[in-house]
């Protein structure tokens, strides 16, 4: 991205950021005519984590850890209870709307500014309540999510072979080591055959983060522990990560197959994002699935669940995704399905099943209102079992 085009999209960023805190500020603080010298405190703090956004993505990338940590937490904080902040503000001028369109709302300007004042404080305590909601269930960590898979071409001795799926830790700024730790803890004690990761491991250089994602040489998992790419290590140093993470017994899998013990394939491609971005790179199905033994079970670890129309096609028996974090907070667990064909759990799209994982960290705001993190245990069972 040339300066020019950085700053027009600085420009641009920072702008929506000033009206939709210039929104908030006018439905909430305003509106609640708070005494002096509240008012004023209440607009400094507001207008000052505002300016503190735009800072926060400066010393992600620049800044030492010990300063950039403290920043993004105070930061994403205020970015999820802002989101809902604008939420209900907007929820509180359609009242206003319904209640002037039928007669409701008072014409007395002083009765009006008590209605007025009253909707700034269900918006205020609105927001607190689901922004602390959003956090302890976050703060909770991930749950083990059992599903069962039946695949007509497994052998029936590979009946009960267990998956454990972890995909979009995110460790960065908010997540680090000892997060990392309890998921390898949790999912070793799974006893799984394998481990899949399936992409956006992380959100920072190797040389940033390196020290909190060697935890994962610690996974055990009988037939080994595999990756694949999602958007976010493209943002990070793609090829630095798949080289780090080889040196952890983590083998990447980048448009390619590999027979596991004779009892199924297992596929993998980069994300779908990737081409264009780093040479070389990008999701190509059929190079991944070429010289597969139609015979025998296909899974395929695919970040985005987007790839369905190619894995079906290529007769793929179980896609393995993440991506979406099944929209993390309400309302963008519905949005979410404008962008992505399936959100959470188990799908099936002709003869191919895909599960989607709700993710096992968090990206942004350190919140999970409507959803839950997991460590997935798949369970592939044979159809002649």
């Amino acid at each position: 991205m040339t300066h020019s085009r950085l700053l027009i999209f600085l420009s641009i960023v920072c702008t929506v950021l000033f009206l939709v805190h210039y929104y908030v500020w006018r439905k909430v603080i305003h509106a609640a005519a708070l005494p002096q010298p509240w008012g004023r405190v209440a607009t400094i703090a507001l207008f000052s984590l505002a300016a503190l956004i735009p800072v926060m993505f400066l010393t992600m990338r620049t800044a030492p850890r010990w300063l950039a940590v403290p920043v993004s937490w105070i930061t994403f904080v205020w970015m999820g209870f802002l989101f809902y902040l604008f939420v209900f503000s907007l929820a509180g001028d359609l009242l206003r709307g319904a209640g002037f369109l039928t007669g409701v709302m008072p014409q007395d300007p002083e009765r009006r500014g008590f209605v007025g004042r009253m909707i700034a404080s269900g918006i205020a305590s609105a927001a607190a309540l689901t922004g602390l909601w959003g956090l302890a269930y976050a703060a909770r960590g991930p749950q083990v999510k059992r599903v069962r898979v039946p695949l007509a071409k497994l052998p029936p001795e590979a009946s009960g072979y267990v998956i454990a799926q972890l995909t979009d830790v995110h460790i960065g700024p908010t997540l680090g080591h000892d997060f990392l730790a309890t998921v390898v803890r949790d999912t070793n004690a799974l006893d799984p055959d394998m481990v899949v990761i399936t992409g956006d491991l992380m959100d920072g250089s190797v040389e940033h983060l390196a020290d909190k994602v060697a935890v994962l040489r610690d996974l055990r998992a009988r037939d080994g522990v595999f990756f694949v790419t999602g958007n976010h290590e493209y943002y990070s140093g793609a090829d630095e990560w798949l080289a780090f993470l080889r040196t952890l017994g983590v083998r990447p899998l980048r448009n390619e197959h590999v027979d596991i013990r004779g009892l199924f394939d297992l596929a993998g491609v980069d994300d779908r994002s990737a081409r264009g971005m780093v040479p070389g790179h990008g999701q190509d199905v059929p190079r991944a699935v070429a010289g597969h033994d139609p015979s025998k079970a296909l899974v395929l670890l695919a970040h985005q669940p987007k790839a369905y129309e190619e894995a079906r096609d290529a007769g793929v028996d179980l896609m393995l995704s993440g991506h979406v974090h099944a929209g993390q907070i309400v309302p963008f667990n519905w949005l979410a399905k404008l962008e992505q064909p399936f959100v959470h759990g188990l799908h099936r799209a002709g003869d191919t099943w895909i599960y989607v994982s709700a993710g096992t960290g968090y990206w942004g705001p350190p919140m999970r209102v409507g959803t839950t993190s997991e460590i997935t245990r798949i369970e592939l069972v044979s159809a002649g079992a």
